[in-house]
């Protein structure tokens, strides 16, 4: 399979882009800084060059060409304020969803969050963040022309992977490492029969694997 990933210098995109790698897939990653390329050839990832917070839905799709699945990784990130949880968090995410239908990929997974909710209530940043996340995710969820499964992990941790997950509509609150979140995409990204779900990740004491061919009904 080719697949891009947006926000391809993320850390669960690059812990991601090892994985699909690994497994002879070919893996390119969006990313807005040209010295970020080499980190992304060091996980077996061809560096893609363009800004999302400013590039054209043609100028997008044209990357996207040839792809057999798309993931959207990109965050504002940590220390961003509300302007830039509007423009990556929600904008890019609406932006890497039309080019997806532009270019004629289907395959589309979201990396959301564990509360994102459009009508969340609240000023701070993160209440910021969890709308424009809520948004984007209603907009994904509306696009018949896209086979999108929402991704939405609990508290993210560095710690090591265990490759046990909890995957469920709802889990309830709790955390998750990073490369468990990468696992589950990796998964997630090869079974289309996910398509129309959105989930809760957590860790818990399912295998990857087998938390992900039970949500998709295998």
């Amino acid at each position: 399979m080719r697949i891009v990933i947006a926000g391809g210098h993320g850390q669960i995109a690059l812990r991601l882009e090892r994985l699909l790698a690994a497994r002879g897939d070919e893996v390119a990653g969006i990313i807005r800084r040209p010295e970020q390329g080499d980190d992304l050839r060091a996980a077996g990832a061809e560096p893609v060059l363009c800004d999302l917070e400013s590039a054209s839905v043609e100028e997008v799709a044209a990357h996207l060409e040839g792809a057999d699945a798309v993931v959207f990784a990109a965050g504002a990130g940590p220390g961003s304020g509300v302007e830039r949880k509007d423009t990556v968090d929600r904008a890019a995410a609406v932006l890497f969803a039309d080019a997806a239908e532009r270019a004629g990929v289907r395959r589309y997974v979201v990396v959301s969050s564990m509360g994102a909710d459009s009508a969340h209530q609240g000023d701070d940043v993160f209440d910021a963040y969890l709308r424009a996340k809520g948004e984007a995710d209603d907009y994904v969820r509306g696009r018949t022309a896209l086979d999108w499964t929402v991704l939405r992990p609990g508290g993210l941790t560095d710690d090591a992977g265990t490759g046990l997950v909890r995957l469920e509509a709802s889990t309830g609150r709790g955390t998750i490492p990073r490369d468990d979140v990468a696992a589950v995409l990796a998964e997630l990204v090869d079974t289309p029969a996910t398509a129309g779900l959105t989930l809760e990740a957590i860790s818990g004491s399912t295998p990857t694997s087998v938390a992900v061919k039970a949500v998709a009904g295998n």
